[in-house]
């Protein structure tokens, strides 16, 4: 591969903001999916992660779409996304990192990705890493107007009040937010040169569990349910961000919760799984941290804990939750679902085509 720069490229990333910067920023969506930095020269194609690990093989149709869409010689930043409906789904995304290559043959038929291009970093035999944000955003438009699905270009603004709006109404397409980059950077790999503005919300969730965290007899992690329409208390997900010392002190905490074995306990038919579900039980193996330790000690379900979440990915928090504050004024039959809010639906086609960034006529 003869580019002017060569694979792998640590991406440039964004830093988390409480709030919408303003300035001289373009602001852009947040997709919600692999980030990827494509190489193309001629028919030799890569796909790059984030973690500068190769997903070339797991996407097939993007290989081919990029041979059919991109120019010939080429280097372009973005996101691998998954849709379903009228939104993005991250589940689904996450089930192509398949080890069985008949196993991604199918599913890159059944549920075939996108690619969002939001930075243009080579062009034939220039390197754009040192050209301001602003002219490579121009010129990634120029250079990929009139591509076609599955390839795409991120909708962009330079409007702060056109940005809070994405915010809002984006996310009821499965998008993550909004992201702030300053029009005069060049592109800083591995720097977190961007803002990025995410949602948090609150939840007040049973604990019936924890992990022990990898470097002793500390708590690493508490597991969190919720009461599903049918009164059983699902699992959805974790809370895990404590100091040291914390850690130290919630052993103490939950000792009078626990349990002597899984009997009785909700979960005790998740703790003998050996393979994972589309439900990611607790005890159950991942593709993604492979032989890693999963067990888990099992709680009473008497705990309530308020916790900090962004979003939902179907039945579970789509990223750890944050520990807010025990909850005593609150019972664990309380806890269900209706409490989270909802995100109004959104056409995803509507940020694909273009139409969110045109002015919206009152009514």
């Amino acid at each position: 591969m003869d580019l002017p720069i060569s694979p792998p490229l640590p991406p440039m990333l964004a830093k988390a903001v409480k709030t919408m910067p303003r300035g001289d920023l373009l602001y852009e969506p947040k997709w919600d999916g692999f980030r990827c930095v494509v190489f193309r020269d001629g028919d030799e194609v890569e796909l790059s992660s984030r973690g500068e690990k190769p997903l070339t093989r797991y996407f097939p149709e993007l290989v081919e779409a990029v041979r059919r869409e991109l120019p010939d010689r080429c280097v372009v930043d973005g996101e691998i996304v998954l849709r379903r409906g009228t939104r993005l789904d991250f589940e689904y995304l996450q089930q192509r990192i398949h080890p069985a290559a008949s196993r991604i043959k199918l599913l890159a038929e059944e549920t075939p990705a996108s690619f969002v291009a939001f930075d243009l970093v080579a062009l034939g035999d220039e390197s754009l890493m040192e050209v301001p944000l602003g002219e490579r955003r121009r010129r990634l438009v120029e250079t990929l107007a009139g591509v076609r699905a599955p390839i795409h270009v991120t909708p962009a603004s330079d409007s702060y009040e056109l940005a809070l709006r994405w915010f809002d109404e984006f996310e009821g397409a499965g998008l993550d937010g909004v992201v702030a980059k300053p029009r005069d950077i060049p592109y800083e790999p591995d720097k977190r040169a961007l803002f990025k503005v995410k949602h948090e919300r609150t939840a007040d969730c049973v604990v019936a569990g924890f992990r022990w965290h990898k470097s002793g007899p500390i708590v690493g992690s508490l597991l969190l349910g919720l009461y599903n329409s049918e009164g059983k208390l699902q699992h959805v997900g974790v809370a895990a961000s404590f100091s040291m010392k914390r850690r130290a002190e919630l052993v103490d905490e939950l000792k009078p919760y626990r349990m002597d074995s899984y009997d009785g306990h909700p979960w005790s038919e998740w703790a003998r799984q050996t393979e994972a579900t589309a439900d990611r039980m607790p005890g159950a193996i991942s593709r993604w941290t492979g032989k890693k330790d999963l067990s888990w000690v099992a709680l009473r379900p008497e705990l309530v804990v308020e916790v900090a979440y962004e979003a939902m990915e179907g039945a579970r928090f789509r990223h750890t939750a944050r520990f807010r504050n025990w909850r005593p004024d609150r019972t664990p039959e309380s806890c269900g679902y209706e409490q989270l809010e909802v995100p109004v639906a959104y056409d995803l086609d509507d940020i694909l085509d273009g139409s969110a960034t045109k002015p919206r006529a009152d009514h």
